[in-house]
């Protein structure tokens, strides 16, 4: 082990005398040494003004000058000193007043960024500034601003697709109101919804391959939302089938022929009729609380928000407003959306049409899953969110035209290659930029009628 040079040094006895070289080895005596010198700098510093003080030469000065006066006597006078100006450093951090003082802009190292103009604004800051600030003057003209920023720009975000401000920029987009998340936790308490097996046996099968969504969403608070969601649209149901009893009850029995008629005449009139939401389940034409489906289609809610309330209502919104046909139980909206992909495609590629139906290639054996879900079904996940940024924007008929191009991006290959049977079974990985981009310059091509069809067919 070596030795600490601090514990081995030598002793040495206490002297009056001046210190050693060996000595001034010491912290101690470097501290002696410093103020030796100090002291003898003063001293000469003292020295150089004659001993005396500026009041005692000033005092001396005065009483000098009254002698000579009195005696008229020439004496040489003495210049007046220097008034000597002590540095004194300023307070930090005080409530003083600082006098104000005028920097030039040569010395100044940090000068205030002038305010940018609308115009010279950056696109990415006033996409943020419109959702956190909110419109200013126009608020249809604000909202088609937003719409053009987000088809442009894009929405800022990291390599995982996570953004502050997506889950926003959909609720706006959506219209959703503010909701307390109290009526969100009322629906968890209420506990399983009719539908609670099925979801469970849907959730642990959720982009079971995306280690994203596994990481960020669990398996636990999808189950929560769908189950809320399930909770929301039985109650709808009910509420509606208590309508259409009032209704119906009010038919028969409140018109005064109805009353006063005879049993034959109201034998005549037949059983009250029933409402078509008994057939829901069975594939009725009425909202089911459930379609298989339904976890893909809610996984990215969940993934873009930043809590199970957020998710809820645009998700809620989502399947009432936007798509409603495709949570039916006959799933009508969703095999219109397959036929409009056949159609779409033999408009904007009639080569590529006419060979897959030569193949007996219909949009149903290979697009279902992709009509269902809006593509989340394909990966990777952080370009699903910038599809459905464009979705959201312009309307998620749109995403018809975003299957078609899939198919056209594997337009060589589908053409060239022996099966593509063997091709469609799973797309190849999105490209959201060239998905949208094709989405938005084929869109002329498509006629009125048939750009009607795509508007309404989730409907």
């Amino acid at each position: 082990m070596t030795n600490s040079p601090v514990k081995h040094a030598p002793h040495l006895p206490a002297s009056t005398a001046a210190p050693t070289d060996h000595q001034l080895r010491s912290p101690k005596h470097n501290r002696g040494l410093r103020k030796l010198q100090s002291a003898h700098q003063l001293s000469s510093n003292y020295a150089a003004l004659n001993t005396t003080s500026l009041i005692s030469q000033q005092r001396q000065q005065q009483q000098h000058r009254n002698t000579s006066a009195s005696h008229n006597a020439q004496a040489p006078q003495i210049p007046p000193l220097p008034i000597l100006s002590s540095h004194h450093r300023t307070r930090s951090n005080s409530d003083a007043v600082v006098p104000n003082t005028t920097i030039s802009a040569s010395t100044s190292r940090k000068t205030a960024a002038p305010k940018k103009s609308p115009a010279c604004q950056d696109p990415r800051e006033e996409l943020e500034g419109l959702v956190r600030q909110g419109p200013q003057g126009d608020l249809q003209a604000k909202l088609a601003r937003l719409r053009y920023l987000v088809l442009c720009e894009g929405l800022l975000a990291d390599s995982d697709g996570m953004s502050q401000s997506r889950i926003y920029v959909w609720l706006i987009l959506l219209n959703a109101p503010a909701i307390p998340t109290d009526s969100y936790l009322d629906l968890i308490r209420r506990g399983a919804s009719p539908a609670y097996s099925k979801i469970r046996n849907d959730t642990f099968r959720t982009l079971a391959t995306n280690p994203l969504f596994k990481r960020r969403v669990s398996e636990a608070s999808l189950i929560r939302l769908l189950n809320a969601i399930a909770w929301k649209l039985h109650d709808a149901k009910i509420e509606k089938l208590g309508d259409s009893t009032k209704v119906n009850a009010a038919n028969e029995l409140g018109s005064p022929e109805l009353q006063h008629a005879s049993p034959a005449v109201k034998h005549a009139q037949g059983p009250p009729t029933t409402t078509a939401t008994d057939s829901s389940e069975a594939g009725g034409t009425e909202p089911g609380i459930y379609v298989q489906g339904m976890n893909v289609l809610c996984a990215p809610f969940l993934y873009a928000a930043r809590s199970e309330a957020e998710a809820f209502v645009a998700f809620h919104l989502f399947v009432t407003r936007e798509c409603p046909g495709y949570v039916r139980g006959a799933m009508d909206g969703v095999h219109k959306g397959l036929a409009l992909v056949d159609k779409c495609l033999a408009i904007i590629d009639p080569k590529l049409s006419a060979y897959l139906q030569s193949k007996h290639m219909k949009a149903e054996l290979y697009a279902f899953a992709s009509v269902l879900t809006m593509c989340a079904c394909t990966p990777p996940l952080p370009e699903v969110l910038q599809i459905w940024d464009f979705l959201f924007a312009y309307g998620p008929h749109l995403n018809i035209l975003c299957i078609c191009a899939q198919l056209v991006i594997m337009r060589e290959t589908l053409l060239t290659g022996p099966s593509p049977t063997k091709l469609l079974r799973s797309f190849p990985p999105l490209q959201a930029k060239l998905i949208i981009e094709f989405a938005a310059s084929n869109l002329r091509k498509i006629p009125a009628d048939v750009y009607e069809e795509l508007v309404h067919h989730a409907e």
